[in-house]
């Protein structure tokens, strides 16, 4: 095929996955908005707001992991006009998620023992407990909205998810300013404060998505036919046996920069700072790629539904193109800014806290080198895992993450951040491999898959 066969998809492409970016960019933005509010306040408190995010992230990858798989589920029911296939994900998925968020609150509350067997800093780990606690409890609400969420972008309905998120985004940042700092009559609880707004904001998403989609034609009947009557274990397994192996490999990919983030602590609070800000930045930029892997699930999805293989091929490198053009963008937009960006994190004018926010910033400059490297690599691990979870391969992209973050690049990164140095500059050198590993692996497996749909389809035809 020529490149203009694929470069024509380019905007269809982002027309489903600008909704889905820029929502992920909210859900991030709550972390980057706390870290920087929480920032002014101090490093010790920009440290604890990191630490505890970092619990809490892993514990939302793994309920936004096993949520993804009903999207692909939901786009091959939608492509074939199976509306009854489609509620039943509804229903199912809604009760699995839920019941996930609330084991995950109830397992955060056992956090600390772990934060204190990291080496982490006393008063971080004393101000990161009780931010960790309030913000878990916003898991419950967050898995009833990305039930619908998953539920809206399976339709292709992915702009919704978007505005509720934006919205949700811009009351996080007014009952932060209240609650952080004390203004309004408030009580100036620091951390505390920044999770009281994560948790209100939260709260009201599931409940503005749910409004939202009762009133457009395409999702109204289904969100308005949800019923837990007639719940089959068939569907349960069905959704799990997609899922589970789904969140394990999110898990996975966050826990090595979770692994990252707690050596970085043990070499002390500004090194600690330092990553936490590189690893903001390059998260944010992530996202964009992050929503094209998405896409590329929709619509690999909904080609295995036609059964029509070799689109399903051409669609998946379309998306695997736009997106080596974006983080190709992004890595000389980090490389160009490093010196500028860490210091929207940190307090310069106050002349107390000058000399350790320098340190931090010359540190988190160096580092954002490295993210902009690997912003090619993590760009297309993403992505190939997407178009995996269209055909419904998820066992072995698991198997394949595993090796790349746990056996190849943790190993690395603690050998070069702890016993050399390097330092933090080590611990990115080890992300950097494993993620690097990680995509080769990705791709090659989707190339082998695509190509054996086509095979067997040709042979079935013939």
């Amino acid at each position: 095929m020529s490149l203009s066969s694929y470069t024509k998809e380019f905007k269809y492409n982002f027309k489903i996955a600008y909704p889905i970016i820029l929502g992920m960019l909210g859900h991030t933005l709550v972390g980057f908005v706390d870290n920087v509010m929480v920032g002014k306040v101090g490093i010790t408190e920009l440290g604890a707001a990191a630490l505890g995010n970092t619990a809490i992230f892993i514990a939302m990858s793994f309920a936004i992991g096993f949520s993804v798989a009903s999207t692909s589920l939901v786009a091959m029911a939608d492509e074939a006009g199976d509306k009854p296939t489609a509620q039943s994900i509804l229903n199912h998925g809604m009760v699995l998620n839920v019941i996930l968020g609330v084991v995950l609150f109830l397992l955060l509350f056992f956090v600390e023992p772990v934060m204190r067997y990291t080496g982490q800093s006393e008063k971080v780990i004393d101000l990161a407990v009780p931010y960790t606690h309030l913000v878990a409890f916003s898991l419950i609400p967050l898995g009833v909205f990305t039930t619908f969420k998953q539920f809206a972008d399976g339709l292709s309905m992915t702009k919704y998810a978007m505005y509720v998120t934006i919205l949700a985004n811009l009351l996080n940042v007014f009952l932060n300013y209240l609650f952080i700092y004390g203004n309004w009559g408030c009580p100036k609880l620091g951390v505390l404060g920044a999770g009281i707004g994560t948790l209100v904001s939260r709260i009201v998403m599931p409940i503005m998505l749910f409004f939202m989609l009762k009133n457009l034609e395409k999702s109204r009947e289904y969100v308005m036919s949800i019923s837990f009557k007639n719940m089959q274990q068939a569907m349960y397994k069905k959704i799990t046996a997609l899922g589970l192996p789904t969140a394990m490999q999110m898990i996975f990919e966050t826990g090595i920069f979770t692994a990252a983030i707690w050596i970085s602590g043990m070499l002390g609070e500004n090194h600690l700072s330092a990553n936490q800000i590189a690893l903001n930045l390059s998260s944010m930029t992530f996202m964009v790629a992050n929503g094209l892997g998405i896409t590329a699930m929709i619509r690999v999805g909904n080609q295995l539904g036609a059964r029509n293989y070799a689109n399903l091929r051409r669609v998946a490198i379309s998306v695997f193109l736009l997106v080596l053009c974006t983080q190709v963008f992004f890595a000389l937009l980090l490389a160009v800014f490093r010196t500028w960006l860490p210091s929207l994190y940190l307090e310069m004018d106050n002349i107390e806290k000058l000399a350790n926010n320098t340190l931090v910033i010359g540190e988190a400059t160096n580092l954002l080198l490295i993210a902009a490297i690997f912003q090619i690599s993590d760009g297309m691990q993403v992505t190939a895992l997407g178009a995996l979870r269209g055909v419904q391969d998820a066992k072995v992209p698991m198997y394949i993450t595993f090796v790349a973050y746990w056996l190849i690049a943790f190993p690395i990164l603690y050998v070069l951040g702890v016993h050399t140095n390097l330092g933090t500059m080590g611990i990115w050198i080890g992300l950097l491999t494993g993620l690097t590993v990680a995509a080769v692996c990705l791709l090659y497996r989707f190339n082998r898959i695509s190509l054996q749909l086509i095979a067997n389809r040709h042979q079935y035809t013939s």
